[in-house]
């Protein structure tokens, strides 16, 4: 595949991550948090069966690793996603997405505790480049986020820790599988959850399904798979840096299809928080220590 092939592809997926957020936030008015991660991983999983299937015919190896990594995946994701989710039936599109990118600042720090791998000094400018931005994003004061922003933010260190998770589980060589599994770990886990916490409605279902569809089908499955093959032909870094760009394409959603407007303090905060993205992104790693 041409690498300049390989690079339209991994924007477009970033475009398709960036409307989920609107599909998202749209379900909110139909169905629970809970209820919609768990519709959300089952039919993420059943649409990956095809892809996981010729992955599992071609790879070796035990399984086991796989389920386990897998199963931890997918219990962070609950936590993550139901978090996001209850945090959009409040917080605007344009907050979501920038607020959701804090896990990039967020998960250097995490593998700093968790493998030693200590953060350069870019990355410690980059989170205090974050915190400008968060402020700013506010309105220059945090008290004027809401509930919804706060929820959001707090599914931004789950996501981190996902994040370690799926980095870990990478290394087998395995990635359709570990999707697949951590999908069906959501659903198994989330919609249990919704069953004895929120109201489930066939309706509201219904009504709901076209963001599912797209959510779950597309903007899960379809994507993880395009980027499992994408990624053999680009570099990651370059890759991390163009998927970025789903919060700005999730900002401009929020802009033409839910006419959200932020005033000139506010997208200065925004512009600063993904400035923060962009420097974690191009800082390289420094070793692990002893």
């Amino acid at each position: 595949m041409p690498r300049q092939a390989a690079n339209l592809l991994v924007l477009f997926a970033a475009f398709l991550w960036g409307l989920s957020f609107y599909f998202q936030k749209e379900a909110m008015n139909h169905v629970g948090p809970l209820l919609f991660t768990g519709l959300r991983g089952a039919i993420a999983a059943v649409s990956l069966l095809p892809f996981v299937w010729r992955e599992y015919r071609a790879s070796t190896g035990t399984a086991t690793s796989i389920i386990r990594y897998g199963l931890l995946g997918g219990l962070i994701f609950v936590m993550a996603g139901g978090l996001q989710q209850a945090g959009m039936i409040t917080a605007t599109l344009t907050n979501t997405a920038f607020l959701t990118a804090l896990y990039v600042v967020v998960t250097p720090f995490l593998l700093w505790l968790i493998r030693g791998e200590q953060p350069g000094v870019i990355v410690w400018g980059a989170a205090g480049v974050a915190f400008l931005g968060i402020w700013l994003l506010g309105g220059g004061t945090l008290g004027a986020f809401s509930t919804g922003d706060m929820l959001i933010a707090a599914s931004s260190l789950f996501w981190s820790l996902f994040m370690v998770v799926t980095s870990a589980a990478g290394k087998l060589g395995k990635p359709l599988q570990y999707t697949f599994v951590q999908f069906v770990t959501v659903a198994l886990v989330s919609l249990p959850l919704a069953g004895g916490f929120e109201q489930i409605s066939g309706t509201a279902i219904v009504a709901a399904a076209p963001s599912l569809l797209f959510v779950g089908a597309i903007a899960s499955a379809l994507t993880y798979a395009l980027m499992a093959n994408v990624v053999r032909y680009i570099e990651a870094s370059r890759a991390a840096i163009l998927l970025s760009t789903e919060v700005l394409f999730a900002a401009a959603l929020g802009y033409v299809l839910l006419g959200e407007r932020l005033g000139a303090l506010n997208w200065l905060g925004a512009a600063v928080l993904f400035a923060a993205v962009l420097m974690i992104q191009l800082a390289k790693p420094k070793a692990k220590a002893d």
